[in-house]
């Protein structure tokens, strides 16, 4: 018989070299995957149960508290900036933002790129979650952009805040040197970068805040442009100019750093141009307030403390947008309605203080529909009239559209004719722009203006016409109620004789 020994071969396998217990040091693959799903489960229903047993202000102390446990035992210090100082913005954050655009690194992992049509480069900002690192004098400095979403009452609003982490050590550098080389820096660029906006409310709600979208402001209007009556111009610069010079003479008497300003005057006499002219003259951002879009006094009052420093708060044709109720006429439940008293408040009460170096425009076509409570001095200080084109508002149009420096042989003419008619800027200027010819294009404003003064005297005349009927018919009805009342008393005389 054959013996069946074992081969060669087989005895000198390597796999025979590790102990029989190989196979329970390394699990299989489908053991592993098991271990895994079932931690990973058991940390999602972990983490899962967490967060519905423990608020979120609880959760927010906890996990502070154990990064305030690792910074303690690592020698790190943490800075926290928040972008709201309660329901304020933070210029700090704000500061912050455009000092760190500068710096970032475009081997960053994830950035957030932007350009507007008209800007001459591109914009670069830390995406969220993302690092930048800073030295100053040799020291390292570590920033991080937050964010992170919070729900109040099924609404979900976007906190952020930069954190910046030292060394301990560095503590008095970071708090009494870089944090203002922060600031001036931001200033600096800011002042560099100076692009105008108009900023207008968005269709979007965060939670309970409104928020400003903006867009680069391009009007052209200049006051060298304004087709306004030479004087009024002087005086609305004059006054613009005392009003910026006077900041310290506002804090000697104890008021707020603002200037309000009535625009007045029928359509298309130039109150928006002005509005541009005054925003391009003085380099300040326009906010452009619709209130219908605002529901309550304090939404109103949450919109406006986001507004900034150097700006011009406009709200157009404030006599038909919304229609406010009186302050006298309050009732239930209407502090929660935009009012008068809550729009005043802000005008010229504890509110008006939140801000400085601000302007506030009104604009109107019906004076007389205006609350006077509205128009008092210290809330609209100056009522400029925008009224119909005269003569000197003429000849800077004709010169702006067809470049006429001097007299031409139709100005007399078209001088009378503007004493005795109603014709506004926007219409001179339409009608200046319908030829590039300069005598075809003033013979044709003075075809304009002779059909004008034909329409308004027709239109005058059938006004007299029926002014006329209605006192004839006036008369005529006080004559019959006259002539009633004699034959009742002549009949009253024949019945008393024959008695």
């Amino acid at each position: 018989m054959l013996s069946c020994k074992p081969s060669n071969h087989s005895s000198s396998s390597p796999f025979n070299k590790f102990p029989k217990s190989f196979s329970t040091i390394f699990p299989s693959a489908t053991s592993a995957f098991t271990t895994y799903a079932s931690i990973s489960a058991s940390l999602m229903l972990s983490r899962s149960i967490f967060n519905d047993l423990i608020p979120y202000p609880l959760r927010k102390h906890i996990f502070s508290a154990i990064s305030s446990l690792f910074c303690f035992f690592s020698g790190k210090q943490t800075i926290i900036i928040d972008q709201f100082d309660g329901i304020e913005p933070n210029h700090v954050f704000n500061a912050t933002e455009l000092y760190l655009s500068t710096k970032v690194n475009p081997n960053s992992k994830r950035l957030k790129v932007s350009k507007r049509i008209k800007d001459k480069g591109l914009s670069f900002k830390l995406d969220k979650g993302q690092r930048i690192t800073d030295s100053f004098n040799g020291v390292e400095l570590k920033w991080r952009h937050v964010c992170y979403g919070v729900e109040i009452k099924g609404n979900v609003t976007e906190k952020r805040y930069f954190m910046l982490r030292f060394k301990k050590n560095n503590g008095d550098l970071v708090m009494n040197s870089y944090l203002p080389f922060v600031l001036k820096s931001a200033e600096m660029i800011e002042n560099e970068m100076r692009v105008l906006k108009i900023h207008t409310l968005g269709n979007v709600r965060y939670g309970f805040k409104f928020k400003w979208e903006s867009i680069k402001l391009e009007h052209p209007s200049t006051f060298e442009t304004l087709a306004l009556d030479p004087e009024l111009k002087t005086m609305t610069i004059d006054d613009i100019n005392r009003f910026i010079r006077r900041k310290e003479f506002y804090k000697k008497v104890g008021r707020s750093w603002k200037r309000g300003y009535l625009l007045y005057g029928p359509p298309g006499t130039g109150k928006s141009s002005l509005v541009a002219a005054m925003a391009n003259y003085l380099k300040f951002d326009i906010y452009d307030l619709q209130l219908e879009n605002i529901k309550s006094d304090s939404d109103l009052r949450r919109l406006l403390l986001d507004i900034g420093n150097r700006s011009i708060l406009v709200i157009e044709d404030i006599d038909c947008t919304v229609n406010l109720p009186d302050r006298g006429h309050r009732r239930n439940g209407q502090d929660k309605q935009l009012t008068l008293s809550g729009l005043l408040n802000f005008v010229d009460g504890l509110w008006s203080s939140c801000g400085d170096e601000r302007i506030i425009v009104l604009t109107t076509n019906h004076k007389h529909r205006l609350d006077p409570a509205l128009l008092r001095p210290g809330r609209m200080d100056l009522h400029i009239h925008l009224s119909y084109c005269g003569m000197r508002a003429f000849t800077l149009l004709a010169a702006n559209y067809l470049g006429i420096k001097g007299e031409h042989r139709l100005f007399g003419e078209i001088e009378v004719l503007l004493e005795a008619t109603k014709v506004t800027p926007a219409q001179v200027a339409e009608e200046l722009m319908k030829d590039e010819d300069v005598d075809v294009a003033v013979e044709g404003f003075l075809s304009f203006l002779k059909q004008r003064k034909m329409e308004e005297d027709k239109l005058e005349k059938d006004e007299a016409l029926k002014k006329a009927e209605v006192k004839e018919s006036r008369e005529l009805k006080i004559e019959h109620k006259y002539l009633k009342k004699d034959e009742a008393s002549k009949k009253a005389e024949v019945k008393e004789s024959q008695e």
